[in-house]
């Protein structure tokens, strides 16, 4: 910046005036102070303001009083701060909406798999919202970009988290676009366990992908932010702006880092086209519109990062750039995605209910198949128990538990057939052995083949009515005609029989 030299006041040579105040030359010397055409009083490390209202006043030890320093916003916003500010409130509410749908399709509503982790469909919309913090910070610090005197933090703070945006914000994609190869894959594999295999061509892509992607993301990360940005305020004479300030944007390590994210946006289509013809067949008509729509949009963040890296004049490290270079191919770029990926997220559905949905489908078919018919809800045997007062339910916990008459009225719901009743038949054999005479007083008579009353005879006599009376009370259960009773009852003992053959044995 060109320099104003110190003219000598009239009455006194070693003082001069500048905006009616007088510093001493010895002083202003020995601190390397010099007046500079911006009205600024500045020795490379401390800057003043020297026009209008602002009158500093300097001591002979190199105090000041009354200073302003260069760095205040002093100035009125301009159409970059304006700009900067309504796309700053436009990515904030980006953040409302993509919180919700973060609650909506990170929720949990079946079993996690390890092959198809919770978190994987959650990434996408963590990187969205770093996207939008990002993109805040650098366009409300763009607002004092235009209301400073002299440049200093704020265009740094602006070009920083703008640069910032595109390893997240390609992150964000690549998210979108590998999860919904992973859903596709999903869904095959609910339905049929084994119809997708984890050792082909397709398989081994998937997994080597995701690292070849991130490989050129955090390059292009490590490339274009961790270095020094002191250099992008150096733009308060063209001197400056041409020797230092431009030699930061279009470095090397810029050019580089803008070729390397044309490599990951590759790789993000090389992924997006392999799951079309892992899952569609090749069809590019069965591509998401939202993964299309985003793909050309990071291809245009990307192509205005090239153009910027080599053209000083559209580059946003310029505080004098049109703002219609920055903000349409550098910002809106990114909003949009944000709008895309979020309005496609409140018309989709969370993927577990989608899954529960197919698996009920798919149960519906197979029971076609089978001719089988779903009972209705209110066919139940227990459908009277729903509507049961207080006190009938008591009496139903009681039954449960055990003991009197409920729990015999409970046994018919318990089992499905009850002992049979066990009878006498009488009559299906006659009482007199045919074989056998038998005498008036009722002994045995004598004849051939007869049997004596010898010890066998009498050991049998003395088993068989207890055999018979062991059956006879043998308790009996019936139910009556409406299935709902059942009633128990000892069986008479029969009367004894005599045995008068081997025949009764």
């Amino acid at each position: 910046m060109p320099l104003l030299p110190f003219t000598p006041d009239a009455d006194d040579i070693s003082m001069t005036t500048i905006n009616g105040v007088q510093f001493s030359i010895r002083a202003l010397s020995t601190y390397h102070y010099s007046h500079y055409t911006n009205n600024t009083i500045s020795n490379g490390s401390d800057c003043y303001l020297a026009f209008d209202a602002f009158k500093p006043h300097m001591l002979e030890n190199g105090t000041w009083l009354h200073a302003t320093t260069c760095y205040i916003p002093y100035y009125g916003i301009s159409s970059r701060g304006v700009t900067s500010i309504v796309f700053g409130v436009l990515f904030g509410l980006s953040i409302m909406f993509t919180l919700m749908n973060l609650k909506k399709h990170g929720a949990q509503h079946l079993r996690e798999d390890k092959r198809f982790r919770l978190v994987g469909r959650r990434w996408q919309w963590y990187w969205m919202l770093f996207v939008s913090a990002s993109a805040m910070i650098s366009l409300f610090t763009g607002v004092d970009v235009d209301r400073y005197y002299l440049q200093q933090m704020p265009i740094m703070l602006q070009c920083l988290f703008f640069m910032l945006m595109l390893p997240a914000g390609l992150a964000s994609v690549w998210e979108g676009t590998r999860h919904w190869g992973s859903w596709e894959e999903r869904q095959i594999v609910d339905a049929d366990p084994y119809g997708l295999s984890q050792t082909d061509r397709r398989a081994r892509i998937e997994f080597y992908t995701p690292l070849i992607f991130y490989l050129f993301a955090w390059l292009n990360f490590f490339l274009t932010i961790p270095k020094s940005w002191t250099g992008v305020q150096r733009q308060n004479t063209p001197e400056q702006t041409m020797d230092i300030a431009r030699p930061v944007a279009t470095d090397l390590r810029n050019k580089a880092g803008a070729i390397l994210a044309v490599a990951a946006w590759a790789t993000i289509l090389f992924s997006l086209t392999n799951s079309l013809r892992a899952f569609k067949n090749g069809n590019l008509a069965a591509c998401p519109k939202k993964l299309f729509i985003n793909m050309l949009l990071l291809g245009i963040r990307v192509a205005y990062g090239i153009a910027a890296s080599f053209s000083w004049s559209i580059s946003l490290f310029n505080q004098a750039v049109p703002v219609a270079y920055p903000f349409a191919l550098g910002y809106a770029p990114f909003l949009l995605i944000l709008l895309t990926y979020n309005g496609f997220g409140f018309l989709e559905e969370n993927e577990d209910k989608q899954l529960i949905a197919q698996r009920v489908a798919r149960g519906r078919v197979h029971d076609a198949e089978l001719n089988l018919v779903k009972k209705p809800s209110w066919w139940s045997r227990n459908m009277a128990a729903r509507f049961a007062d207080h006190d009938q339910r008591l009496r139903d916990m009681t039954v449960e538990v055990g003991g009197g008459r409920p729990t015999a009225r409970n046994l018919g719901r318990a089992v499905e057939m009850g002992n049979m009743n066990v009878k006498q038949r009488s009559g299906s054999r006659p009482v007199q052995d045919p074989f056998r005479d038998e005498s008036p007083e009722g002994g045995t008579g004598t004849g051939t083949g007869a049997l004596t009353d010898s010890g066998t005879d009498t050991q049998l006599k003395a088993s068989r009515p207890s055999v018979a009376r062991g059956i006879s009370e043998t308790r009996s259960k019936r139910m009556d005609k409406t299935g709902q009773k059942i009633m128990t009852q000892l069986a008479e003992p029969a009367p004894p029989q005599r045995i008068r053959s081997m025949l009764d044995v």
